[in-house]
């Protein structure tokens, strides 16, 4: 039996959508975290305390986290029953928009506490557009992937989120070089308005893709479920579970990209923040080359040894990391730091797509993956905030950072453990324990 041509080209189609999309959406998503650390606490809390001025302003970046899964319990529903390309072209709109906003924003000198409560506002519409991003993209390559290569073409979510961090952080290198008044009054505001590029970028891409044939078929024979949260719950929650648990390793990037940031950039260390900048740039950009390959790796050899590389080594490494920016040395900074975040956290990061999306079924998997994943990543998102206070009033007790990082590593750990392996199951058959199961018609509503 002939395949189409243009069913052919889909899966390519996808995974390049999924790549640009999340590229430039999570590079809305990671500014503020650069500015977070860098900008907000002068520009938008009270600089005559200095220390919690800077636990404020990480703690807005959190915020986006906690409106994560209330946005995932939304945008999960409507990606069930609507689709995976409608929400993957919502949230990329969102996104644009709430970030352009935040480059408009009065300062605190400016218009007092509101200030503070405007930026928070926009962070948590961004939180909602973040919730359904991963998930309906994950969703859309993996439908489209063939079954053997689905870890590889599900990888470029992540990798396109690697390049969108990667080209947020090149932007935030001139922007940082700036003179201090020039920084603070406009200059932290150009990247925020590129969004406008980022947003009609996005949306002429997504729009033109199609929606997957295990969506469409599910759709056209059997309709699509109720309520998916229902049947998530019923038949899938210990996988909600594992996946909650997973999403924990993201601690690693978020402890990675902003609190360390902040440490190095302090006074008890030292260094610039462009040499501290280019540190996430390099990283980001093996991690672009690294990801692919794990998840490549992750489709001969299973899902799990792969991401349990990433999450155990993750623990390790940070140990290392946060040492090597405590000797106030750059050079051993930067090769830690390429090792720590651009190879060993590319592992869990490049494989997760696939192995959390292989939990479920067509009819809950952008549910499960949404809600499962935005839980975990609430947590890690706090994990800024708690690290702040866990680093002592003067912010250097980066040893106790690095132990609270190791232990939210544990969770992920205990999940792929006691997860299935699924890189051999086929497509139609993921979600369920048996193909027979998978042959058994639900109830459903068209």
């Amino acid at each position: 039996m002939s395949v189409p041509a243009e069913a052919v080209g889909q899966p390519k189609k996808a995974a390049t959508a999924a790549w640009i999309g999340s590229a430039l959406e999570y590079y809305d998503f990671f500014i503020y975290g650069s500015a977070a650390a860098l900008i907000f606490p002068k520009v938008f809390f009270d600089e005559s305390d200095p220390a919690t001025a800077t636990l404020l302003s990480l703690a807005t970046f959190g915020v986006a986290y906690a409106a994560r899964p209330i946005g995932a319990l939304f945008l999960g529903h409507f990606g069930d029953k609507l689709g995976r390309k409608k929400i993957m072209v919502f949230t990329l709109i969102l996104m644009g928009v709430s970030t352009f906003l935040i480059g408009c924003l009065p300062t605190r000198d400016q218009v007092g506490t509101l200030a503070p409560v405007l930026l928070v506002l926009c962070r948590v519409l961004q939180g909602i557009s973040a919730a359904g991003e991963q998930a309906s993209a994950n969703s859309m390559t993996l439908e489209h992937a063939p079954a053997h290569k689905r870890g590889f073409f599900t990888s470029f979510t992540l990798s396109g989120t690697q390049g969108g961090q990667l080209i947020a952080t090149l932007v935030f290198i001139p922007v940082a070089a700036l003179p201090e008044d020039q920084l603070l009054s406009w200059g932290w505001r150009v990247p925020f308005w590129a969004s406008v590029a980022v947003a009609v970028v996005g949306f002429v891409i997504r729009r033109k893709l199609e929606e997957t044939p295990a969506f469409t078929k599910q759709t056209a024979t059997e309709g699509v479920v109720k309520l998916p949260l229902v049947v998530l719950l019923r038949e899938h929650w210990a996988d909600v579970l594992r996946v909650i648990g997973g999403a924990l390793v993201a601690s690693v990037s978020t402890i990675f990209t902003v609190w360390a940031l902040a440490y190095a950039t302090s006074d008890s260390v030292g260094m610039s923040r462009s040499s501290m900048l280019w540190v996430g740039a390099l990283a980001n950009l093996v991690a672009l080359a690294a990801i692919p390959l794990w998840a490549t790796l992750s489709d001969r050899i299973g899902r799990r040894p792969v991401f349990l590389i990433g999450a155990a080594g993750s623990a390790v490494m940070m140990f290392l990391y946060l040492w090597s920016i405590s000797t106030g040395s750059y050079p051993l900074t930067l090769l830690l730091g390429i090792i720590t975040f651009g190879v060993v956290y590319s592992a869990a990061n490049g494989v997760w797509p696939s192995f959390y999306g292989e939990m479920f079924s067509t009819r809950v998997r952008l549910s499960g993956m949404a809600i499962g994943t935005q839980i975990g990543f609430a947590v890690a998102g706090f994990a800024v905030t708690f690290a702040a206070q866990i680093a002592g009033p003067d912010g250097d007790d980066w040893f106790s950072v690095a132990l609270f990082t190791a232990a939210l590593c544990v969770p992920p750990v205990i999940a792929v453990i006691s997860a299935r392996e699924t890189h051999k199951v086929p497509t139609e058959d993921l979600g369920t324990r048996t193909p027979q199961q998978a042959s058994q018609p639900e109830t459903v509503s068209a």
